[in-house]
């Protein structure tokens, strides 16, 4: 996979928002391009210009991780940031013969058991690109916006935000779930330059929607733990829930991400999410209905 424009472009965008004030260095003359120069970043890093020229036109093969974090330090890369670069140097260097690619695996119904325990929490399991691959019905229940119009394809998150008018009604802070989604996107395609249907997708994104292509081109990563949502429920209202997100290994060869939401005891969202699981146990259709994990 040639992932030479994914670096120099994230190099050049981390190097554009650092000043010298920001590294310490000095502000003498007129300077012609925003942030850092190439040359200062080499000094920071302790490699020759010339080198650093080199990597920041994508030729990374074969460059130790540790000449890599220096880079990451002098650029101010944060952990996942720096994740990143290193997973698109991974991905660049040349292998003895690039593995054909295998069919993704269906979720084994032991996960689907899994999530339908968790009767007080919303619960699903999805992949790097973002598809709902097993979910449970309370989590059904509480992403009933993204279930209603699915038209054949997968649940996915990335679709939902950009092509569904009604997410922006649906999360509090549509701005901030937009750049997250991209961010995950954009570390996944660090991870796995040659999944074909992950690239279909950003593709699709990118023309389909301007507001995806403007944030991709901004090249920010983002690795899913845990945090706080809000969301506005068309059926229950205001919903603030806390999520955790982990890796499950479903098999050899697959990991995906098991994430969870559940509300606060004692708040208005836990009362409101006590409702919603009475809305979910009284349509049948939405327990154990499974998305397709293609």
């Amino acid at each position: 996979m040639d992932n030479r424009a994914d670096i120099r472009d994230f190099l050049a965008t981390r190097r554009a928002r650092l000043t010298p004030q920001d590294v310490g260095l000095p502000t003498a003359g007129r300077r012609r391009v925003p942030g850092l120069r190439r040359e200062e970043v080499a000094v920071l890093a302790g490699v020759s210009t010339d080198w650093y020229a080199r990597l920041e036109k994508g030729h990374i093969a074969g460059i130790s991780d540790d000449v890599l974090d220096a880079v990451a330090r002098a650029l101010r890369l944060d952990d996942e940031e720096t994740a990143y670069l290193l997973d698109l140097a991974r991905a660049a260097r040349p292998t003895p013969a690039r593995r054909r690619r295998r069919k993704p695996e269906p979720v084994p119904p032991s996960v689907q058991w899994l999530l339908d325990s968790m009767t007080m929490s919303a619960a699903f399991v999805g992949n790097g690109r973002l598809d709902i691959l097993a979910i449970n019905a309370l989590g059904r229940a509480m992403y009933s916006p993204l279930y209603a119009d699915l038209d054949g394809r997968p649940a996915n998150f990335a679709r939902f935000n950009f092509l569904e008018p009604r997410a922006r009604d649906f999360y509090d802070d549509w701005d901030a779930a937009a750049e997250t989604t991209v961010a995950l996107l954009r570390a996944q395609v660090g991870r796995d330059p040659d999944d074909r249907m992950l690239r279909e997708l950003v593709g699709d994104l990118s023309t389909l929607s301007t507001e995806f292509r403007t944030r991709w081109a901004q090249h920010d990563v983002r690795q899913h733990h845990a945090g706080i949502k809000r969301f506005n429920h068309p059926e229950v209202g205001p919903l603030e829930l806390t999520y955790f997100s982990l890796q499950l290994s479903t098999s050899l060869h697959d990991v995906h991400t098991l994430t969870t939401y559940s509300a606060e005891p004692g708040s208005p969202s836990e009362d409101r999410f006590k409702l919603l699981t009475s809305l979910a146990a009284t349509t049948p259709d939405s327990v154990h209905k499974r998305t397709d994990s293609r």
